[in-house]
């Protein structure tokens, strides 16, 4: 009996130890999982450094984005508008403060008035070709004070162009080179055949050369003389003579055609001679003047609005007289001298 209880007291004591390790064992394992081991940390380097800050001082690139997406539909926009009207802006090389720059565009107001003349030219051979020489008279006055005006208006604003000289040529060429010999072959060679159209082409012909000797000279000249009679005052006199014979009902016959026709030519030789006629570009529009000579444009201005068209014809043909009569005179001033 001793024994079986004693051997019963060692199964429970034994019973007793075993519980006893296993909560040991589950409490461990409980403790393990509820803290949280800790890894084995590295040491940071230059380049995790390095990445931390640019990650950090990174710009947001929803900016550039917004920038980028207006410039696409803005580059988009020009090429659908290229695709329905290609034409591409004027740029132009110019120098400004030492600097050569492109510009881009052309100046409105000078080159607006080059287009007016040209117009008024335009304007000039269709009232020419149909016997209205009274309107193309003043189309080819308006012509005229337009391309003075100009220029003129370009040095005084500071917005002379390479494209504002090519243009006034052009024009020039139209209002004072074209309508001129066409409102002359209009009104006076229509009957005389082939000899009036080639004085006329002779006398647009020698517009076009003038035109282009004065773009190939410019800069180079002295700027108190034109080297030849200008285009403007040759196309005075070429168009307000039948002008004039309109208003008085002149009739034309064949001997006064060939009289008109060589005029003609000779006008158109005086364009490409080396006669040197006055410019009146050193008066100084901004500056004073004296009065006498305001009382003088004033006098003037009244005769010309009382009889237009003899008093501008007669200042066409003195202004055109002074570059032969100059020559002349410098011609015998030289052999007095010898």
């Amino acid at each position: 009996m001793s024994e079986e209880l004693q051997s019963s007291a060692k199964d429970e004591a034994q019973q007793d130890s075993n519980v006893g390790s296993a909560k040991s064992e589950r409490v461990s394992e409980k403790s393990s999982s509820a803290v949280p081991t800790e890894e084995p940390t590295e040491e940071p380097t230059e380049e995790s450094i390095e990445e931390s800050i640019e990650g950090r001082t990174e710009v947001p690139t929803e900016a550039p984005n917004k920038e980028q997406a207006s410039l696409d539909q803005a580059a988009v926009k020009e090429e659908g508008l290229e695709t329905l009207l290609p034409i591409d802006e004027h740029e132009e090389i110019v120098s400004e403060g030492g600097k050569t720059i492109i510009r881009r565009g052309i100046f409105l107001l000078p080159n607006l008035l080059t287009l007016g003349a040209m117009f008024s030219g335009f304007y000039a051979i269709i009232a020419g070709m149909a016997g209205d020489f009274n309107e193309a008279g003043w189309a080819i006055f308006i012509a005229g004070v337009l391309d003075g005006l100009d220029g003129r208006i370009a040095r005084l604003t500071n917005t002379q162009s390479a494209f504002g000289a090519q243009f006034d040529s052009l024009s020039d060429l139209v209002s004072f080179g074209v309508a001129p010999s066409l409102i002359m072959f209009s009104w006076a060679f229509e009957d005389i055949g082939r000899f009036g159209w080639a004085a006329s082409f002779i006398y647009m012909s020698c517009a076009a050369l003038r035109l282009a000797r004065f773009n190939v000279q410019l800069g180079t000249t002295d700027k108190r003389f034109f080297v030849g009679l200008q285009s403007p005052l040759a196309a005075a006199v070429v168009t307000f003579v039948p002008w004039v014979g309109h208003k008085y009902g002149v009739a034309m016959t064949q001997p006064l055609a060939i009289g008109l026709a060589i005029t003609t030519v000779f006008i158109g030789m005086l364009m490409i001679s080396n006669y040197r006629y006055i410019s009146f570009k050193e008066i100084d529009f901004k500056g004073t003047v004296p009065y006498l000579f305001f009382v003088a444009a004033v006098v003037l201005l009244v005769v010309i609005a009382q009889n237009p068209h003899e008093t501008l014809l007669l200042m066409a043909l003195v202004y055109a007289a002074t570059g032969p009569l100059m020559w002349l005179y410098r011609k015998q001033q030289s052999l007095r001298s010898k």
